[in-house]
């Protein structure tokens, strides 16, 4: 029988064939595309032809189609449905996918090709995109490596391929902690839950077999328990549990594998003539250096902290009111700023959610990509990698844009979070091709699915990414989509968020699931108000988080990462009421690969840009101004990687932003003044 992830994909829209595939096709069939892949590779090495843009830089674009397209497949499987087949897999294939691309990147003929084609690019008349993309070949090659030789080479090799199995270990014992944990919720733990909190308790339960409402790890039941729970010692056994993930002493972990991680960073750095590894990662970001990292963070730390330990006294006040003595806990926090929330702006996460089910989120989301892009959405009956994943066709003016992938309800098998990844990027050499985007959430399943604040603004966020792979319009899949700096990657994201905010959008689709009644104006105008509560807090967690990030990056790898953790949150000041957003041992951004590694801060760095992009539609006539949306798509969302960011965003903006923007943003200016 054939393998179908091998054979032409005559599906529509040449989507995967999921019908047809089976765990143990997927072996064979990465096999089979490293094999095609080797062979081009070595014909573009040895070609005796003199090197040309075609004959080298274009023919390594096309050199891995099948890999590529099995692969896309494969590994968003493996983080939205995975199972002991894919994860013993994707053990396999660590290193055996780092060791082939060790092999492009040491392949001394292929890389004179290339240098040869930069030495001479002035004489080869090539487009601005172009020798974007010679240049961004040469300095992949010459980052991994390629100016190494022998022993040097060699050890280089190691290293990468050891830190590929790292990832996938460190990922998949995160995912075992989140699996396997479960406290037990008897009838009489439910008092003071809300309904929606007490049936997702229990659909995990059912999911588990565990006979009773039960609370897991997954973000969107241990947040609501913690938010509502007034049964302080069962929010300290979840709490507790929750930033232990990766820390528990068991098979799974992470903090040794976390430790080995940092340390062959460092050595790989130094491999490539870099003092560290944040200095090598940052080089090519927007930010350049670490100095400008702490800058940026220091410079928000003080008025948030400031702003946090205010709040905490308020809270800690509402805690010995209960009658509880002592310092507010870390897993107090969440209980009393809810029930300080719901007192001073009257809002209910309760009576909110009713106007923010799941499907009415996903419309407005559909429809401000609409009024801003053009893009319409229809619904597509095809087979997907699980019933709970849905596709629709996004066209514009008729023509075909992408097909994206909705799959937003937690599981056992979906590593926690959210994010966005394709299955087929976009592209125009060698002929149109239109991206498969797929957007994975981790949202409470209910009948209906209604979404917290939170939640909706996660599904705008994500759909933010979305966008800049559909609206992708570019010739090279190298520098298509979401293929920029890392700093730069989260702007469209954090942009579309903002969307969510604009009355006009939650008047339209902030509709009761039942009587499809409207928000109610003042409870409407009470969210929007409420926009900046508690950013104390979240801005603590976050700054801390990348923070720590930073300094794991910077000088010598720490031996002991969770001293090094416990050292920098001391010279921070943390208050201990908050704990950090991410803890080393669960800390998936940094450790499951490199894409955030010493890069962390990057999703504040876009909120400074961001903040100011949203300022220039209100300046320019409000959130749905056309010029700006074309500005925005042309020097944003489809330019892909073909400039730097800088000049991307000057383009669209007329200018860099400072960090006032994201103060006056999370209601921190005066505080900064």
């Amino acid at each position: 029988m054939p393998n179908p992830l091998l054979a032409p994909w005559t599906t529509p829209f040449a989507l995967p064939p999921f019908a047809e595939i089976r765990d143990e096709q997927f072996g064979p069939a990465i096999e089979a595309g490293l094999e095609e892949a080797r062979r081009a590779i070595a014909a573009i090495a040895d070609n005796p032809e003199a090197p040309s843009f075609a004959n080298t830089i274009e023919a390594l674009e096309l050199a891995e189609e099948t890999l590529d397209r099995v692969a896309g497949v494969f590994y968003n499987l493996a983080g939205a449905d995975s199972n002991a087949a894919r994860e013993a897999l994707q053990r396999e294939l660590a290193p055996k996918m780092s060791a082939f691309s060790s092999e492009i990147v040491n392949n001394r003929s292929l890389f004179r090709r290339i240098e040869t084609l930069w030495q001479g690019r002035e004489a080869l008349d090539l487009s601005p995109e172009q020798e974007r993309v010679l240049m961004l070949y040469r300095r992949m090659f010459v980052r991994s490596g390629a100016e190494l030789e022998g022993a040097e080479a060699e050890k280089l090799t190691a290293v990468k391929a050891r830190l590929a199995v790292l990832g996938t270990t460190f990922s998949q014992n995160l995912l075992a902690d989140e699996r396997d944990w479960t406290m037990a919720l008897a009838e009489e733990d439910l008092e003071g839950l809300p309904d929606f909190v007490i049936e997702t308790a229990r659909a995990a339960g059912a999911e588990r077999g565990a006979g009773g409402p039960v609370v897991t790890l997954n973000r969107s039941l241990i947040v609501p328990f913690l938010q509502f729970s007034p049964r302080r010692e069962l929010r300290r056994r979840a709490y507790e549990a929750w930033v232990a993930r990766g820390a528990n002493g068991n098979a799974s972990d992470n903090r040794a594998v976390a430790a080995e991680i940092l340390a062959l960073r460092s050595e790989r750095a130094q491999l490539l003539g870099y003092p560290d590894f944040a200095s090598y990662k940052l080089e090519t970001e927007m930010a350049k250096r670490p100095e400008a990292v702490r800058e940026l963070l220091l410079r928000v730390w003080a008025p948030a902290k400031a702003r946090a330990e205010a709040d905490r006294a308020v809270l800690e006040a509402m805690m010995h009111r209960d009658g509880i003595n002592g310092d507010l806990e870390p897993w107090d926090w969440r209980y009393y700023s809810e029930k300080r929330r719901a007192a001073e702006f009257d809002l209910d996460e309760a009576a909110l959610k009713p106007y923010l089910p799941l499907e009415r989120m996903i419309e407005a989301a559909f429809d401000c990509a609409r009024r801003l892009f053009g893009l319409e959405f229809r619904p597509l009956d095809v087979p997907l990698y699980h019933p709970d994943v849905r596709a629709w066709e996004v066209t514009r003016g008729g023509r075909h844009m992408a097909v994206f992938l909705g799959d937003y309800f937690a599981r056992s098998s979906k590593r926690s979070g959210a994010w966005c990844s394709t299955m087929r990027g976009q592209r125009k050499l060698g002929g149109e091709v239109r991206p498969i985007v797929v957007n994975v959430c981790n949202f409470a399943k209910g009948e209906p699915a209604l979404l917290s604040w939170d939640d909706a603004r996660t599904l705008f966020h994500e759909f933010g990414h979305a966008l800049h792979q559909m609206l992708s319009d570019v010739t090279y899949g190298y520098i298509s989509g979401t293929s920029v700096a890392r700093d730069f990657v989260e702007l469209p994201s954090q942009l579309y968020e903002h969307w969510l905010e604009v009355p006009e959008v939650l008047e339209a689709h902030a509709r009761h699931w039942q009587t499809g009644a409207p928000m109610p104006p003042e409870m409407r105008e009470r969210l929007l108000a409420a926009s900046t509560y508690d950013q104390g807090f979240a801005t603590v967690e976050f700054i801390s988080s990348a923070m720590v990030d930073l300094a794991f990056h910077e000088g010598a790898p720490p031996a002991d990462p969770m001293a090094k953790q416990a050292e920098v949150l001391e010279g921070l000041g943390m208050p201990k009421a908050i704990r950090m957003r991410h803890a080393t041992p669960h800390f998936a951004h940094v450790f499951s690969g490199d894409g955030y590694s010493a890069g962390y801060y990057s999703y504040m760095w876009s909120e400074v840009m961001d903040a100011d992009a949203f300022a220039a539609f209100e300046e320019a006539g409000g959130a749905f101004d056309p010029e700006m949306a074309r500005k925005l798509e042309r020097h944003v969302l489809s330019a892909g990687g073909s400039e730097e960011a800088e000049a991307l965003y000057t383009a669209f903006r007329g200018r860099m932003p400072g960090v006032e923007a994201l103060l006056r943003g999370r209601g921190l200016l005066l505080d900064a003044a």
